[in-house]
């Protein structure tokens, strides 16, 4: 079953939003005096620095490639292309806080002066007004460019952004940061949270064309949260995103989600659907696709060895004259997790084996219709 929002209901969201967030950021000029033996709240400005290096060696058994001399051979590479961070977060007071993210990132079009090369260019650049003192702990607004509702929600449960992107990201539906404006809030007791937001819908890195929005929502739902506490880990997820080309050229996607959080392993399973028409003339593309992950952790969670069991199957068109095209993609690893004794900064290093399918494509011709790649993958988050 699907859920329709409507751009009418999602204006009204998104005005409601609006309100509760200058209400509370009206409240946060009044100057309030603690009762006493209540502790008054942190004001004391800081800033802090820290990055993020992923980092990998890939093998690729197939499929092989001629080299300039004829010789039929494997490509392999050392890089750090995947993601390289420099994080600068600061506190104004305990309302307003602010982060900045360069990413650094390999200038890839081949007919850019700067092919090859690494460019600098912004992630997150974003001032968050926290809404502690008139809601539910956790709950806040935030405005400029700035995480998406699912994409980094997800990321932290599935915790191997380092070996790749999450099943919307990697099929090239979601991005994980746009410029906009956001709220979250957080369910009393721990039974969820939601956040909701209205972007450019273009990503970070491309600038807004015209005058649509993308309206995005994301709700999650703790069903056991005051049950069993082995039962406390799952959550049921949902997200929508309502956005246009241009005027009625339609840009929609909608997840369905499980996940599941305990201290022997990890699991989820993501649902996708995504409907797109470019342009009036184009016809409209309807493509569905499903995730089911899971890390084992052999000792306990962030310390030790972990594996990674992965598979992704993606139709990127439904229309039968494709003949049933899909991409699956299986993803094998074994990582070990550094331990990190007095802090919160980590360090892993992951062997894994991807093997992409390719169904039923016309292109790429038969010798690529299957990709095999050997990683080693390292990761510091500091």
């Amino acid at each position: 079953m699907q859920i329709r929002f409507t751009r009418r209901r999602l204006t009204r969201v998104a005005l409601l939003t609006g309100f509760l967030a200058l209400a509370g950021t009206a409240n946060a000029f009044a100057q309030v005096t603690p009762a006493a033996g209540v502790t008054p709240p942190d004001d004391t400005q800081s800033i802090k620095v820290g990055a993020v290096i992923f980092t990998d060696f890939n093998f690729q058994k197939s499929p092989k490639i001629t080299d300039v001399d004829g010789n039929t051979v494997s490509t392999s590479q050392f890089s750090s292309a995947m993601r390289t961070y420099i994080n600068i977060t600061g506190n104004i007071s305990h309302i307003v806080n602010f982060r900045i993210t360069p990413d650094v990132a390999r200038e890839t079009g081949g007919g850019a002066s700067l092919a090859g090369s690494w460019e600098y260019r912004i992630k997150y650049a974003f001032m968050q007004l926290n809404l502690d003192d008139w809601m539910t702990k956790g709950s806040w607004v935030r405005f400029g460019i700035q995480q998406t509702p699912w994409v980094d929600f997800e990321e932290g449960i599935y915790r191997y952004r380092f070996q790749g992107t999450v099943f919307s990201e990697r099929e090239g539906t979601l991005s994980s940061s746009d410029a906009g404006v956001s709220m979250h809030y957080n369910f009393a007791n721990n039974y969820g949270d939601t956040h909701f937001g209205i972007y450019n819908g273009e990503t970070y890195n491309k600038a807004e064309t015209n005058n649509e929005k993308a309206y995005q929502i994301r709700g999650s739902f703790r069903p056991f949260a005051r049950g069993n506490m082995n039962l406390r880990g799952l959550r049921v997820h949902g997200f929508y995103d309502s956005d246009h080309y241009a005027m009625n050229d339609e840009r929609t996607r909608g997840i369905f989600s499980t996940t599941f959080e305990h201290k022997r392993a990890n699991a989820g399973y993501d649902y996708l659907w995504v409907k797109d028409q470019t342009t009036a003339t184009a016809t409209r593309v309807e493509a569905q696709g499903y995730s089911i992950w899971g890390t084992p952790f052999f000792k306990e969670k962030g310390n030790g060895f972990e594996a990674l069991l992965r598979y992704d199957h993606y139709t990127p068109n439904q229309a039968p004259a494709t003949n049933n095209q899909a991409r699956q993609r299986t993803i094998l690893g074994l990582s070990y997790w550094f331990p990190h004794p007095g802090g919160n900064a980590t360090a892993a290093l992951m062997l894994d084996y991807e093997q992409v399918v390719f169904s039923n494509f016309p292109v790429p011709p038969t010798s690529n219709a299957k990709q095999e790649r050997i990683f080693v993958h390292g990761l510091i988050n500091f």
